[in-house]
């Protein structure tokens, strides 16, 4: 690359100007730390939020249905009036676990050395690749993310004749947006037995407009050389395996795949950060903090949230936490009690708690599968302690799209000691 290459230091560099990389950026900043640098590869802040133009934000922080931008707008002033540096148009190349970052934008390239690092890159989406779907590879099939920047910021219509394959939450919200926009949605079809998507979207994109939603259904054939000119769809048994016999064609112009969303951690794993298997996003303790002293990690570039509201509240902690480090306030050597999920649980966050520390934690977490009137169990077991019960409650409806969050209060978290380990259950 031409161009000139120069170094710089920061106290804390976000990377990602998205609803986590916002919200970390101002709470270090509130936190007391005034060489905070954010850092964007778009020409704007906001993230993903800009191009969803739909409402339902903001619900649990601000106590109102904001859209995408309209959520993000409310930080972006914050960041602002803070006087937050921010560099835009800027790609972060590479990552050392020493906390250096190599930086790319017109014309130049910036080594930068921070003392401490928050990943906030969100996260992607899974392609058709991915899922193996079989079939040629004709113009019309979209990721239902691309699909909504089209739309939303091109002002470009993908297809007139639509089905989606898969139930997450940007499928269905694109199936209700090609709805008003003019197009026919034939169809939305979800592995599972169940729709992987919050219910609420059910109801209010497909239920509302009458569209179709079939479970335990995959699209098993692309039909189309030049443009996609249907799909073959095959319903599915226990064991996801189609069942021969039950294939039918669906004409169709576009075909959306909502296929699920993965961590973006690139950069993760440049600077030697352990992944967790479960979720994709790096092991951290209940600071966000991973295993590069220094280095956090919040929001969908952790694990994949339901909710943007949780996102703005782990990655404020997230940057309270990147704050104190720096300034040496923060808690030092301490040790650490192991937290796993049991039976009927997906994945917990955080990964480890840290022994001695005060104020309440909040454990996040999902099931594997809808029940209802569930009993969530948190056990703690040790050498000295043998296992018994922490924490119980109850819930009348469990989803995997929901996230359940627990909160263990100091008092509780004052039972264990290094080497316990706590494992969530329904038991």
């Amino acid at each position: 690359m031409s161009g000139k290459t120069r170094a710089a230091e920061r106290d804390i560099v976000i990377i990602g100007g998205g609803p986590a990389g916002l919200a970390a950026a101002i709470a270090a900043k509130e936190a007391g730390c005034d060489n905070v640098l954010l850092i964007e590869r778009d020409r704007i802040l906001g993230g993903i939020l800009n191009q969803c133009i739909h409402d339902g934000f903001g619900l649990h922080r601000f106590k109102e249905a904001l859209s995408g931008p309209e959520y993000a707008q409310r930080f972006i002033d914050r960041l602002e009036k803070l006087k937050i540096s921010v560099m835009l148009d800027s790609i972060v190349l590479n990552l050392s676990r020493g906390r250096e970052l190599l930086v790319s934008r017109m014309g130049e390239l910036t080594l930068i050395r921070a003392k401490a690092i928050v990943l906030a890159m969100g996260c992607r989406e899974r392609a058709r690749g991915a899922l193996s779907t079989p079939g040629h590879r004709p113009s019309g099939v979209y990721t239902a993310g691309t699909a909504q920047n089209l739309v939303n910021i091109e002002n470009y219509m993908p297809g007139r004749r639509v089905c989606v394959m898969g139930s997450g939450d940007i499928g269905l919200i694109m199936a209700r947006r090609m709805t008003l926009e003019g197009a026919k949605v034939e169809a939305v079809f979800a592995r599972q037995g169940w729709p992987s998507g919050l219910p609420r979207n059910v109801q209010q994109c497909l239920v509302d407009y009458g569209i179709p939603l079939y479970l335990r259904t995959t699209v098993v054939d692309i039909v189309g050389m030049g443009r996609l000119e249907g799909v073959v769809v095959s319903k599915l048994d226990e064991k996801r395996q189609p069942v021969k016999g039950t294939e039918r064609f669906i004409p169709c112009d576009t075909l959306l795949i909502s296929g699920g969303l993965i961590p973006e951690n690139e950069l993760a794993h440049d600077a030697g950060i352990t992944i967790n298997p479960l979720t994709g996003g790096p092991m951290v303790d209940e600071r966000c903090m991973t295993d590069a002293p220094g280095v956090f990690s919040c929001g969908n570039a952790l694990h994949v949230h339901d909710l943007v509201d949780w996102v703005s509240e782990e990655a404020e902690r997230a940057g309270r936490a990147a704050a104190e480090y720096v300034s040496g306030s923060g808690a030092e050597n301490l040790d650490t009690v192991d937290i796993k999920p049991g039976s009927g649980v997906n994945y917990v966050m955080p990964n480890h708690l840290l022994t001695g520390t005060t104020g309440n934690t909040v454990l996040m977490f999902r099931v594997t599968a809808p029940a209802r009137d569930g009993k969530i169990q948190i056990v703690l077991r040790g050498p000295d302690c043998g296992e018994s019960i922490l924490k119980e409650e109850k819930h009348s409806r469990l989803h995997p799209s929901e996230m359940i969050r627990v909160e263990l209060s100091a008092e509780e978290k004052s039972q264990f000691k290094a080497g316990d380990i706590l494992e969530v259950k329904l038991p």
